[in-house]
């Protein structure tokens, strides 16, 4: 194990990662908020421990990482960042967050699960805001992408780390031969896609500071929002529209976006089975959650329509936001829409979940069983597309069905244990291990009331589910030690 290289290599992550705490610092001087200090201690901070490593393992001679290499750091690298991002909430919110309600909003944003242990966020600080859905921005396509785009400008080989991100995909398909220029592309489509969000969001109403900070979150799949009620506060039907589009958009692979601008052509789009599945899966989703809300509403006006379909994307895609409290809904709506998220968005997209191409597999393999059951001896192949699935990938996805539906059963046997119901530890669990944030029992509202164990096994929780379990859980293995 390459230990020295892989701490050069972390400090320069710190110190990537620190430029990026000064932009609320800005904020805070343009609003007059004496958080400003805070953000100021954070930078120095993070700076000093990147340039520290740095110095500590300075090595001219750059080796390419090796497998196991890429899993450690890229787990390093979330963890790291995890810390270092919780030092503005707790030097800044000192005597009103302690450290691990600090590291647990710290988690959230990065891991762009969007669950928050803040109340009173109308009254909160722009500086603070801002610095949450950065970190959710950040975190959606993955500073570790940023990095790749950066890192072998250093000298630094980055396919290892690549490997260990996108661990658990289907495909893992490079979409330029350089890694640098594959991270380049990703934020490319990122940044568009950001920028129009934002640009959508200001002309419907929104205000600058909003639609920036909303364009952030919504574009990360993250759910962060600047208000308690979240997207209820503004009411409006043209920002419920377009944050289902963008959220759709969003939890699409962004290589077939990168394609369809690359080669401005829209055929990538209507080709891509998984995204014929997930667009499938969402009309369906639609259609329940309106009908069931119709049903239960006195009203039956436009603003309903785009309520049911703003909260059927928000919940499918991982996203979290809502447009409406789950007290006005029908009682078994909150538990379906919750468990939408058990899918989640495409793989290659910044959503959590299991990903819309495994179910695809397990529904297939499942039709492909009752086959079998009525003709026994035919020989029936796999096929996504044009595409026959082979048995390894059939039993990488399997094994990640049996890992996911283990790590929740115990997540949810511990959190029980601490003194939490069934209700609450389930959706809790369920809600981070998928990165979509909101919850039920007693976190329905804020995880503020949950206990320090619950919260620090949901952090843990919340990064499981955004390396998709196996990049982590390898690291408990005797075998990945072992030369």
């Amino acid at each position: 194990m390459k230990y020295r290289l892989i701490s050069q290599i972390l400090g320069i992550g710190l110190v990537i990662f620190s430029l990026f705490q000064l932009l609320p610092v800005l904020l805070a001087l343009i609003y007059q908020e004496e958080s400003y200090i805070s953000f100021i201690y954070s930078f120095l901070i993070t700076l000093a421990s990147g340039l520290f490593l740095i110095a500590v393992n300075f090595n001219k001679d750059y080796e390419d990482l090796r497998i196991r290499d890429g899993f450690l750091l890229t787990v390093l690298l979330w963890f790291t960042y995890s810390v270092f991002a919780s030092l503005p909430f707790i030097i800044g919110k000192s005597g009103e967050l302690s450290i691990v309600n600090a590291y647990f909003e710290a988690v959230s944003g990065l891991t762009t699960t969007g669950a928050s242990i803040l109340t009173n966020l109308d009254t909160e600080l722009k500086s603070i805001l801002f610095y949450r859905a950065l970190l959710q921005w950040l975190g959606g396509l993955g500073i570790i992408v940023l990095a790749l785009a950066l890192f072998p400008l250093l000298g630094v080989g980055g396919m290892q780390l690549y490997r260990g991100e996108t661990q658990g995909s289907v495909s893992g398909t490079k979409l330029r031969p350089k890694m640098a220029e594959t991270g380049k592309s990703l934020w490319l489509v990122y940044l568009i896609l950001t920028l129009t969000c934002c640009f959508c969001y200001f002309f419907s109403g929104m205000n600058l500071f909003d639609a920036i900070t909303h364009s952030f979150t919504t574009v990360a799949i993250g759910g962060f929002s600047n208000y308690d009620q979240s997207f209820a506060y503004f009411d409006n039907n043209f920002i419920y529209l377009f944050g289902s589009v963008f959220m759709f958009l969003s939890a699409l692979s962004f290589s077939l976006h990168f394609i369809a601008i690359r080669k401005r052509r829209l055929n990538a789009y209507f080709l891509d089975p998984e995204l014929k599945f997930f667009s499938s899966i969402a009309l369906l989703s639609f259609l329940f959650v309106f009908i069931s809300t119709i049903t239960y509403s006195s009203s039956n006006d436009l603003s309903l329509l785009l309520k049911s379909l703003f909260q059927t994307i928000s919940f499918l895609t991982t996203t979290g936001f809502t447009s409406e409290d789950h007290s006005s809904m029908p009682s078994y709506l909150p538990y379906f829409l919750i468990g939408l998220a058990g899918m989640g968005a495409c793989a290659g997209s910044t959503g959590g979940g299991i990903k819309a191409i495994r179910i695809l597999i397990f529904v297939k393999q499942g039709v492909k069983e009752l086959k079998k059951l009525v003709h026994p001896n035919s020989v029936l192949p796999l096929k996504i597309g044009n595409k026959i699935i082979n048995q390894e990938i059939k039993d990488s996805v399997w094994g990640f069905l049996a890992v996911y539906l283990m790590t929740l059963l115990i997540g949810t046997i511990l959190l029980v244990g601490s003194g939490l119901s069934f209700e609450t530890s389930f959706s809790a669990v369920f809600s981070c291990l998928n990165n979509l944030g909101p919850a039920l029992g007693d976190a329905a509202f804020s995880y503020s009331s949950l206990n320090d164990i619950s919260k620090l096994f949901l952090s843990f929780a919340m990064i499981l589910g955004r390396l998709e379990i196996y990049t982590l859980l390898v690291l408990f293995t005797s075998f990945f030690w072992r030369s």
